[in-house]
Order: C-alpha cells, then sequence, then structure tokens
C-alpha cells in the first residue's frame, strides 16, 4: 500500500503526463466546488420559498447540487482537454484556444435548458459584461471615467429591473420575480397585525 502511495506521488512530483493530471484534477474541482455553492444556496431557497414534504424538498437539493457538480465537472474537464488538445497542435497557448474550448464545451454541456444552468448561465452574463466594460477601458476602446461610474451602474440596473417587474414582468426569470413579488407586490397586502408584521400571508 505504502509503495503505491510512494509510486503515484513519485508520479504526481514528477510532472509527467501534466495536462492528462491537470484535467483529472479539474474534474475533481468542480465536482466539490459546485457542491460547495450549491448546496447552500439550495438548501435556502428551498426552506424560504419551496413547500412540499421533507423527502421531496430533500430531493430537490439534491438534484440540484447534483447537477450543478456535474455539470461544472464536466466543463472543466472538456475545457482543459480541449485546450491542452489544441496546444499540442501549436506548440504554446493561443487566447483563441480559450474561446473555442469553452465556446464547444458550454454549449453541450451548460447548453441543456435547466433551472440551474439557467443560474449559471445569467449569473456569468452580468460578470463578463461587466468585465468587458472594463476591459474596454483598460485598452483604450472607451476613455477612463473622470469619476465613479458605479452609482449610475447601479442606477440603470436598478432602474430597468424594477421597471420590467413593474410593467413586463412575464419576461424576468421565475426565481427574480418571485423574491420582487415577495418584497414589492406582497407588502401591499394585509388584514391585521399577524400578516401585517408577523407573517406574509395567512
Amino acid at each position: 500500500m505504502a509503495t503505491s502511495i510512494q509510486l503515484i506521488n513519485s508520479v504526481l512530483a514528477s510532472g509527467q503526463y501534466r495536462a492528462l493530471l491537470s484535467t483529472i484534477k479539474g474534474f475533481r474541482n468542480g465536482v466539490v466546488y459546485g457542491a460547495k455553492v450549491r448546496f447552500p444556496h439550495a438548501l435556502v431557497m428551498t426552506l424560504l420559498f419551496k413547500r412540499g414534504s421533507l423527502k421531496e424538498m430533500a430531493r430537490g437539493i439534491a438534484e440540484a447540487t447534483f447537477t450543478h457538480s456535474k455539470n461544472l465537472a464536466l466543463f472543466v474537464f472538456f475545457y482543459k482537454g480541449i485546450t491542452n488538445l489544441l496546444q499540442s497542435f501549436e506548440t504554446k497557448r493561443k487566447q483563441h484556444h480559450a474561446f473555442l474550448a469553452a465556446f464547444v464545451t458550454g454549449y453541450f454541456v451548460f447548453g441543456k435548458y435547466n433551472k440551474v444552468n439557467e443560474q449559471i448561465n445569467l449569473y456569468l452574463l452580468s460578470r463578463i459584461l461587466y468585465g468587458l466594460a472594463k476591459f474596454a477601458v483598460k485598452k483604450g476602446y472607451i476613455p477612463q471615467p473622470k469619476q465613479d461610474t458605479f452609482p449610475w451602474f447601479a442606477a440603470v440596473v436598478w432602474g430597468v429591473v424594477l421597471w420590467l417587474f413593474e410593467y413586463e414582468g412575464d419576461t424576468l426569470q421565475p426565481s427574480l420575480k418571485s423574491f420582487m413579488t415577495y418584497l414589492y407586490n406582497d407588502s401591499n397586502i394585509w388584514h391585521s397585525i399577524k400578516d401585517f408584521l408577523l407573517y406574509n400571508k395567512l
């Protein structure tokens, strides 16, 4: 047993099979990170907004956690595998390798519609739009703002989302619409002290 572990450790330390081993470890990290992120989120959202038996709620949490972990692990595995393959054809890593590998893998892994994939894709969309704006300033495509633009960013985001909620609510993601309904619509309804302070609805 000790000899086997020593052999594995020597292979890992040698740097041999680095591309393959980094792909395998990427899969492992995808599983762990997906579970760490999704489990507490699914648990909280289920306890706050879902109704049903304890078994149904537990199944929902487990399914969401499994889907997130599986998809993230598969994405990392195939992304790293494809970038390593492309690099082997061109002797060194090029910028377009990242886009091509992620484009192909994203289509097959995160292109299937489900609630988990929708949330992950929307999460990334907001981050890349923010990142692209910073990239445009960094490269000089747009001038560096002379004052802090974050308040204007916040104003536009909140102005648009509340307008959509109030007048085009069917265009919003269901979970966003649900919590906005709780905050803005349900706070207009009460019949007594019970559903004014103690409960949202009787």
